[in-house]
Parts: structure tokens; sequence; C-alpha cells
């Protein structure tokens, strides 16, 4: 029975992706905005939908409420999963997503991420970083948030991996706040190896305080980066009962840095 729920939530993803390339086309045509804010909008709407059209995906967001998306920030979250885009994507923002280049060239969403105006990352080259982060103050300066998951790929194990400290180096240059997201429970949402949804998966997505970035100069986007980080393990950590030593990737680590 899993199985047929599961071909017919991918049949849905499939006609909601094909239906909505002209349909935000359309929108791109007549979005004469540089930062093309309506145009990423309804694309994040994409997002959204397939996140509700899935039954067994149960979305519970916190702290959204009092967030200004015109009120730039440099957006950070931990990364489980594939299903993190579409679960990021119930927040009622727009944010440019700061993606891998090969995700740019799929056919629908790969289009799609470029007339929403997302900002591609290659990530074999570190001498192309320089106009990554030129593409950010772009939008940063033209009150458009940007998104970034500084563990660079999605997590194995569940547990929090090393940040890179690129984000919030930005967040420091320009003087904007850095604005944590905490996600969990998307891991589940489509198991590896397996093209089949599991059953009753609850997924918890909080936003953070906001974390200023004036009291911080140029050179310290370490220290920014593990003062974020903590509040992110720490959330995960009181999701799921556990010390912070089984939710954090790094503790080990650290541990054994100590002891020599």
């Amino acid at each position: 029975m899993q199985y047929l729920t599961s071909v017919l939530i991918w049949a849905g993803i499939i006609l909601l992706i094909v239906f909505w390339l002209p349909l935000l086309s359309i929108v791109r045509l007549f979005d004469r905005d540089p930062v093309r804010y309506k145009t990423g909008k309804m694309f994040r709407r994409l997002g959204f939908t397939i996140s509700k059209i899935n039954p067994n995906w149960n979305v519970e967001v916190e702290g959204e409420e009092n967030i200004d998306d015109r009120n730039p920030y440099v957006i950070v979250s931990n990364h489980l999963s594939n299903a993190d885009i579409p679960v990021i994507s119930n927040l009622p923002w727009e944010m440019k997503w700061v993606a891998k280049k090969e995700l740019f060239s799929l056919p629908f969403a790969g289009w799609m991420m470029k007339m929403a105006g997302d900002i591609s990352v290659d990530r074999s080259s570190a001498t192309k970083r320089a106009a990554v982060f030129k593409r950010c103050r772009y939008y940063l300066d033209r009150n458009v948030s940007v998104i970034f998951f500084p563990e660079g790929t999605r997590s194995r194990s569940g547990k929090l991996n090393r940040f890179a400290a690129g984000a919030f180096d930005l967040a420091i240059r320009e003087n904007i706040p850095i604005l944590p997201i905490a996600l969990d429970g998307t891991q589940g949402c489509l198991p590896k190896n397996t093209w089949a949804f599991k059953k009753n998966v609850y997924v918890k997505m909080k936003v953070l305080a906001p974390v200023e970035t004036e009291n911080y100069e140029a050179g310290q986007a370490k220290e920014l980066m593990h003062q974020v980080r903590e509040s992110i393990a720490e959330q995960l950590s009181e999701w799921r009962g556990e010390p912070l030593s089984e939710v954090d990737a790094m503790a080990d680590r650290r541990q054994g840095d100590v002891s020599v």
C-alpha cells in the first residue's frame, strides 16, 4: 500500500513541476524587479506545495512570525535531506538559495532556479567564491535575503557536521544579521536507497533568534560561525532529548583535542 501511495505522490510532484514551469515563466515575463522578487516567491510556493501534497509529512514550523523578508538576512540552516528545500519553503519569505551548480543543470527544476535568480556555486573552483559573494551582496543591498547550507552537503548520520565560514564572513562584511534555522526529521522523509516515502514523518523547523553582526570584525567569521552552530546544535539536542555530544558530529574531535 505504501508503494502505491509513493507512486501517486511522485506522480503528483512531477505534474506540479511540469505545470509550474510555464506558470513561473509567465510571472518572470512580467516581473521587472531586478531581484526577481515575485518570480522567486512564486518558485518557493512550488516547494511549499510539494511538501503539502505528501500526506506522510507533518511539518511543524516555529518562530517565523516576526521576520520581515525585506529586512535582509544571511540565513543558515543545517542540512539533513533533499526534503529540506520544500520544507524550508513553508516559510513565507523570498530568499535566494546558494546552491551547487549541478542543480541548475537539472531539467525543469534547474531552469526554474535560474529564472528565480538563485545563486550557483562551483565547488570545484575556490577562485569563483568572490563571484558568489558579489551576487549575494547584490541581493542583500536590494533587501532580499540569501540562504546557505553551511555544512555544504547533507548529513548522512543526522548529526550536525562542520560548518564552512563563508556565509558568516559575508554577514560580517555586509553588516547583515545571521538568521539560523534548525531542522529535524527531514532525514526520514525519504529514506536512503529507496524511492518509497516513509509513513508518518514528523518534521520540526524553528527559526532561531537573529544574531547581529555589528560587533564582529572582519576575521572573526569563525567566532560567529561557532556561536550560530552551537545554537542549532542546542535546538537539535532539545528536540531529540539527547546530549550535545550525540547530535554534534564534531564533539568527539573537540574532546580529543582537549585530551591532547
